[in-house]
This record gives structure tokens, sequence and C-alpha cells, in this order.
């Protein structure tokens, strides 16, 4: 009984005011613990009855609670610094160039061998003396026709050659008349001098009438070469070539004083 009333007078009770309870409870679990010795070796014996007297304790002082104190709020320590040592960082060292690669040179194809060509049967011997004397006629033929179209353009060239000349010598002789008639009616002035040279050109129409005569290149004399204009004008119609393919609408004349 006394543990049941002291459990609970522990409990309520604060550390420095429970020492005269404590002190009890120790007495009585030595009075207690003393009984159950004796009562333990003195079995053949009648128990003796153990009066034990219970002093009931005063209430203790109602203690106020104490308020509650708020928590220390843990300042906030800097964080350490680190201090970094000072290691120099080497620059990785720069590559050095690569020397560039020569090309290779080229590897010459091999030439093929040239497979030999069977020695050739008579009858290819036979075809082949066939095919040889084919190629020959035909380049006779070949030089033959070669050397008659050769006769023929020579001859071509001969004929426009004497085509041209026989012109030319038309033409000549045609214009020849023409200037005969126009120096017929010249009349030379008096004091003309040497025997100098005026280029007239005449334009006219397929009956010979005179159409026009210019004066190209002066004779240095004024009065021959008025001289030589009005005898042109003068000798119109001209005379007519012998051949019409051979008329000239216009001619370029030249006079002198003494031809």
């Amino acid at each position: 009984m006394s543990a049941a009333l002291a459990g609970p007078f522990l409990e309520w009770r604060r550390e420095d005011d429970l020492a005269p309870a404590m002190v009890l409870a120790v007495v009585v679990h030595v009075l207690l613990a003393a009984a159950l010795v004796l009562g333990v070796s003195w079995q053949s014996r009648a128990p003796e009855v153990v009066t034990v007297e219970l002093w009931e304790l005063p209430p203790p002082p109602a203690v106020e609670p104490e308020p509650a104190k708020p928590a220390p709020v843990p300042e906030a320590k800097p964080e350490p610094r680190i201090e970094k040592p000072d290691i120099a960082i080497k620059e990785p060292p720069k590559p050095k160039p690569k020397p560039e690669a020569k090309p290779k040179p080229e590897a010459k194809p091999k030439p093929k061998p040239v497979a030999k060509p069977a020695p050739p049967r008579p009858d290819d011997r036979l075809a082949q003396q066939r095919l040889r004397e084919e190629l020959a006629r035909e380049q006779q033929v070949l030089a033959a026709a070669r050397e008659s179209q050769a006769i023929r353009d020579r001859m071509a060239r001969d004929a426009a050659r004497s085509v041209a000349n026989a012109r030319e010598r038309g033409i000549a002789t045609w214009v020849d008349r023409i200037r005969a008639k126009i120096r017929g009616n010249i009349v030379l002035p008096p004091d003309i001098k040497g025997n100098p040279e005026a280029l007239f050109l005449v334009t006219q129409l397929p009956t010979g009438e005179v159409l026009d005569a210019k004066l190209v290149i002066s004779s240095g004399h004024a009065a021959y070469d008025d001289a030589v204009h009005r005898a042109i004008l003068k000798s119109s119609p001209l005379p007519k070539p012998d051949s019409a393919g051979l008329f000239a609408r216009e001619l370029k004349l030249t006079f002198r004083p003494v031809d």
C-alpha cells in the first residue's frame, strides 16, 4: 500500500521537495524486506504481528507552472571561406602542325598484253588477197576521179579567166571609144601647160544618154576641167558596148591634154 501511495506522490513532487518522502519510502521498504526475511527464517514460529503506522503527508504547496521559454533560435554561422590556393594553370601545349601528306604518285596502268592473232588459214589468206585487190581497184577509181575533177576545175578556171579577160577587153574597147568621142569635143584652153590629168565620174543610161558628170580629181587647171566637163555633156549619147552584158551605168574616165 505504501508503494501505491509513494508512486503517485513521487510523480508530482519536484526533486528538491521529495527528500522526506523518499526517506520514508526507503524506511518502509527496509521494514518490508526485514519482515520477509524474518518470515522465511521463522517458518516454525507463529508469525508475529507487526504494526506499522502510516502517516499521511501534508499536500505539497501548489506550484505555478513557469511559462515556457521560447526555444533559442540558432544563430546562422557564416560559411567558412575556403581560400583556394593560387595554382598556376598551365595552358596545354599547342598541337604541332601535322606535316602535309604528300600525294601518292598515281600508279600507271600496266599495259594489257595484246593477244597475238592466230595464224590465218588458207581460206582466210585468199579472202584477204581478194580484199586487197578490191581496195587497190577502189583507190585507182578514186585517183582517176580526182584527176578528172582537177582537170574540170582547171578548165573551168581557164574558161572563167578567158571570159573575164574578154569582158575586160570589151569594156576597155568600149571605154576607149567613149573617151575618143569626148576628146574630140574638148576645146583646150590656150594657157594650159604640161599634161595634167582630170578624173570624171560619168553616169549614163543604157541608151548612152549622159545623166551627170562629176569631177572626182581635178587636173589643177580649172579651165581644162571645165572644158572636159562641157565635152562630156556635148558627147551624149555615148557609144554603146558591143554586148549588152558589158554595160556599166557609171564609168570613171581620165583625160589628159596629150594622150
